[in-house]
């Protein structure tokens, strides 16, 4: 019995040229890496509630927020979003002889800038309400901060209000930035309604 060799050496070109096209052809095309996506973030409409107790500030926050006493005589208190895994810190000082407002304001503008690290910019926006004796500033810091909204509101004699944002997940901007900007509009309205008792 004989074996035919020649259709094999024959069939062995064909098959490595046909591999060779195939590899060349898919070489000719530029690799171009889908960008990072994010899972998408369906936010509410805005609601408010009137935070009103025993503290000596009132003012709205979002329906969809979660507020917790700390500590009734330091008047701090926290305002969580559980959807979002975001936490605002509030802190209240009484001004008076042992506590100056230079001080707590010099204070707070450190604790913003500490972020300058990770920050890319930080925009303030200055608040004046005459009428309530409202003033202060919100920090807007871009990047991927710790905290990425921070204010500070007063009535330059008796009161002195404090807040930070913080998120129970690891910072990044671009994923977080469409609650960044929800909450920020929550942080806005409570600012420019907040009254003193």
């Amino acid at each position: 019995m004989i074996k035919n060799n020649k259709s094999k050496i024959v069939l062995l070109p064909i098959f490595f040229g046909m591999i060779a096209i195939i590899w060349l052809s898919g070489c000719s095309e530029n690799y171009v890496p889908k960008p990072r996506s994010y899972y998408r973030i369906d936010l509410p409409p805005h609601q408010y509630q009137m935070l009103d107790t025993i503290f000596p500030y009132k003012f709205p926050y979002s329906k969809y927020a979660k507020c917790t006493i700390l500590n009734k005589d330091s008047d701090w208190i926290n305002i969580s979003y559980p959807k979002f895994k975001a936490v605002l810190h509030f802190s209240y000082k009484s001004i008076g002889k042992n506590t100056s407002l230079g001080k707590l304001i010099d204070d707070s503008q450190e604790f913003v800038y500490k972020h300058t690290i990770k920050a890319s910019a930080i925009d303030e926006q200055l608040f004046t309400d005459s009428i309530h004796n409202v003033y202060g500033l919100l920090f807007d810091i871009k990047g991927n901060a710790a905290s990425n909204e921070q204010f500070y509101v007063t009535d330059s004699t008796r009161h002195f209000l404090r807040a930070s944002l913080y998120f129970d997940v690891e910072p990044n901007y671009d994923s977080l930035a469409p609650v960044i900007a929800f909450i920020r509009q929550d942080l806005t309205v409570l600012i420019d309604s907040l009254e003193w008792k």
